[in-house]
This record gives structure tokens, C-alpha cells and sequence, in this order.
């Protein structure tokens, strides 16, 4: 007999009634793994539709079609002789100021999404996080290449219409649209990896244009004849004197020439987008 003293053994709740032959469940969706596939769709998605990517990319086509043009005109309207002076080569100031907003488009395809979480949303949806990194390099240099292609020719072309001077030959012109777009390209993808290594937009662009233009700038202040040596590698191996070596414009006789600047920078954007994996890999969100 149970006395009131006494506690009760705990009721176990009712388990629900499942009858026997039912089948289970079947979504009507199909169900499969995630590819690199869905994730290039997705970032391809994301680059498209964010307003950065048409004022970033905006700004540099009005910079290389604009400057190009410009000197065009002022060639033109002075009557200048080019005498040896190839005709492409007058896009090269456009194409040099046109780097900027496309390293500016390639920090922000990572590090903005650093800055609003976004990343971890993200991660969540695809939890392979090298395979998100690399659709996003993919998405992101196959769109800077295809735009600084199309604008690089439609200058060249322009320009040598307008001007008279020597007729560039096919290495000329493959050197100044193919070979520069894939150098722009190239020098956004770096970008891209030191916006994932830093993760903060500001950083990551200041960084960018120091490495653009500071080599460059203390070359041309350093006097001291025992710093002639340094001075000239800072000459040869700046980014204004590599894209120079594309159009037949770069500051020094000696250094990189034909197609080198581009197996340097892409040595050192491999080397910089191994670190980016890594530290996406090892580091928390």
C-alpha cells in the first residue's frame, strides 16, 4: 500500500503511434551533394547582384575608355608625330588608373562579407570552405578578365583609327588586350587573397595600392648611390613598369619583358591564395 510520504516513479511519455506497414517520408525534392558547380552559381549570383561589383567595374571602364580616349583626342587635335611610338600604348595610363577599382572589386568579394557576417551564412550553406574560396577566385577573375578584355580591345581599336602611327602587329595587339587583362585579372585575385587573409575591406585595399604604387614612388626618391641597386629592382619589378612591359611603355630598359610580368604576379598570387586557404581552413569565422 502506498503511502502519501511516498513519491510516484515518474510517468514515461506516451510514444507515438506509428502503424506497421507505413512507409517513411520521401521529400518530393531531390536530394543530392553540393558541387563545385552550386557554389560557382551561387557566388556568380552574389557578384551580380551586389552594387559594388557595377560601381567598381563601372568606374574602371569610364577610366580606361575615358583616359584612353582622352589622350587620343589630345594627340590627335596637337597634331603630334608618334614617329615610333606604338598607338596601343596610349591606353596604358587608363588601364594602370583601371586597376584600382578592379583591386577594389576583389577585396570586397571576401572581406565584405567579413564585415556584415555574412560569411558564416555562407559556411553554413556550404561547409567546404576551400571550395567556397575557390568559387569565388573562379567567378571573380573570369569577370575582370572578360571586362577588361572587351574594354582594352574597344580602346585599341579606337585608337588606331584615330591616330596615325605604326600599324601594331598581332603581338602588339595580343599583348594589349589578352596579356594586360589577364595581369588586371590576375593582380584582382591577389587582391582577392590578402581581403581573405585580412578579412577588413579598408586594410585590405590600403595594402593592395601600396603594393601597386609605393615601390614606385620610393625608387623615385632614393638618391644615394649605394641604394642604386634597390632603386632599380623597385623599378623593374613595380606593377606601372610591369604593365608598361605590355605595351612597350615600361620605365626601364632592363627587368621583365615580353610575357615575364605576368609569370611573376601569377607566382605570387599562387603563393598568397595557398595562404588565404590555409588560414581559411585553420582560423575561425
Amino acid at each position: 500500500m502506498t503511502t502519501p510520504y511516498q513519491q510516484q516513479a515518474p510517468q514515461q511519455a506516451p510514444q507515438p503511434y506509428a502503424p506497421q506497414g507505413v512507409a517513411s517520408y520521401v521529400s518530393p525534392i531531390p536530394v543530392r551533394r553540393a558541387t563545385l558547380g552550386d557554389a560557382l552559381a551561387s557566388e556568380w549570383t552574389k557578384i551580380r547582384s551586389v552594387r559594388s561589383t557595377m560601381w567598381t567595374l563601372g568606374v574602371m571602364i569610364v577610366l580606361v575608355l575615358g583616359i584612353g580616349l582622352l589622350s587620343s583626342v589630345a594627340v590627335s587635335s596637337s597634331g603630334a608625330d608618334l614617329g615610333e611610338t606604338p598607338v596601343l600604348s596610349l591606353g596604358f595610363f587608363g588601364v594602370l588608373l583601371g586597376a584600382i577599382p578592379v583591386i577594389t572589386l576583389g577585396v570586397m568579394t571576401v572581406a565584405s562579407e567579413y564585415g556584415t557576417g555574412m560569411i558564416r551564412t555562407t559556411l553554413t550553406a556550404c561547409p567546404s570552405r576551400s571550395r567556397v574560396l575557390t568559387a569565388k577566385a573562379i567567378v571573380f577573375f573570369v569577370v575582370a578578365f572578360v571586362i577588361t578584355l572587351v574594354t582594352t580591345a574597344l580602346v585599341g581599336l579606337l585608337q588606331t583609327a584615330m591616330l596615325d602611327g605604326v600599324t601594331p602587329t598581332g603581338e602588339d595587339w595580343l599583348r594589349a588586350t589578352l596579356g594586360v587583362s589577364l595581369y588586371i585579372a590576375t593582380l584582382g585575385l591577389l587582391s582577392l587573397a590578402v581581403g581573405s587573409l585580412i578579412r577588413h575591406s579598408a586594410g585590405a585595399i590600403t595594402i593592395m595600392i601600396g603594393v601597386v604604387l609605393l615601390p614606385l614612388v620610393l625608387a623615385m626618391f632614393m638618391f644615394s648611390e649605394t641604394l642604386a641597386d634597390l632603386q632599380q629592382a623597385l623599378f623593374e619589378y613595380s606593377i606601372p613598369n610591369q604593365l608598361g612591359v605590355f605595351y612597350d611603355a615600361s620605365v626601364t630598359s632592363s627587368g621583365p619583358s615580353g610575357w615575364d610580368p605576368l609569370w611573376i604576379l601569377a607566382g605570387v598570387t599562387a603563393a598568397a591564395l595557398g595562404g588565404a586557404f590555409l588560414a581559411l581552413e585553420k582560423r575561425d569565422v
